[in-house]
């Protein structure tokens, strides 16, 4: 059932593709626009039941379960990305089959709601997706991050594609502008990662021995004076890999907030790059149901490009 009524209950069977799925994703697939915590709400005071009876936003439905969902209107808007009006994801579709779809996720645009976001990516890719019953991530990128996200659109796929990320079995490769003198054409970090959180409450990472096992393949691919565009592959998939293994060698990546350079930051606001440089570029990977090899690139945004190409014109000046 893809419509639900609107002011009646509705008794939703789950079906071959959505066993397995967590009560609560199931809840939001189908409660279009409605605010995490208002799901976590229902179903902590029993107006979600599953087979008749109460239970946990992390129960796990099997095949033929019956979910009860109670009414709840919402009023229905449009995504709104950094203060630019309405925002669709469907123009940032690079691949799709029945299976799965690749987005080239804009920079500003969380994976997920929740910490103050109140629509991400799969929220997003719900409501404009209304016919389709299932759809999860299969990995993330941080929110600053822009490039190729997978998505998967049927329970073996996202079990297929989590077990290829988690066994390296994709090839994943960024596009990021490091700050600082870089040596070496090829630079292997494996320095292990620690995840803590500040007094604030927000997630952090710090190299630390006894942390989890970390390796990132950097390659200088042009460089100024100040700069070095390096493309950036990863051999784990750890929480700000990338950004905390650059900080470490002493070349962080221009714009980040977290692990940067603080004070250059302000200057390269200043000089037109208002984000992270940070860009999922090239992503290659077997397909989890077909076998078929997806290679697929999405080439570095305009606003990152326009800052390269002024560094080009500042070089040639000189």
């Amino acid at each position: 059932m893809n419509e639900l009524a609107k002011n009646a209950v509705s008794l939703v069977k789950v079906g071959e593709d959505e066993a397995g799925q967590r009560l609560d994703n199931f809840l939001l697939a189908r409660l279009k626009g409605v605010p995490k915590s208002h799901v976590y709400k229902l179903v902590r005071g029993g107006q979600v039941r599953v087979n008749g009876a109460r239970a946990e936003v992390s129960r796990r439905l099997a095949d033929g379960d019956e979910v009860r969902i109670p009414p709840v209107r919402v009023a229905a808007r449009p995504a709104v990305l950094s203060g630019v009006g309405p925002v669709r994801l469907a123009p940032h579709v690079v691949f799709r089959d029945e299976f799965l779809l690749v987005l080239d996720k804009p920079a500003g645009w969380a994976v997920h709601g929740g910490s103050g976001v109140a629509r991400g990516v799969i929220e997003q890719l719900r409501q404009e997706n209304p016919q389709v019953r299932f759809m999860e991530l299969a990995h993330r990128l941080d929110r600053e991050t822009s490039g190729l996200l997978v998505i998967a659109l049927k329970r073996r796929a996202l079990v297929g594609l989590h077990e290829a990320f988690r066994e390296g079995r994709t090839d994943k490769r960024y596009l990021t502008l490091a700050a600082g003198k870089w040596t070496g054409d090829v630079r292997h970090a494996r320095f292990p990662l620690h995840k803590y959180a500040t007094p604030t409450g927000e997630r952090r990472v710090r190299v630390e021995a006894g942390g989890q096992a970390a390796h990132t393949v950097f390659t200088r691919l042009k460089a100024w004076p100040d700069y070095t565009l390096i493309e950036a592959q990863l051999k784990t998939g750890r929480t700000h890999q990338i950004r905390v293994h650059l900080a470490e060698l002493g070349c962080p990546i221009a714009g980040d907030d977290k692990y940067g350079d603080f004070a250059l930051n302000k200057t390269l606001e200043k000089q037109g790059l208002k984000r992270m440089f940070l860009h999922a570029w090239r992503l290659s990977f077997r397909h989890p149901v077909t076998g078929q090899t997806i290679q697929l690139e999405a080439p570095l945004p305009a606003e990152l490009q326009q800052f390269i190409d002024g560094l080009d014109q500042h070089a040639a000046s000189l």
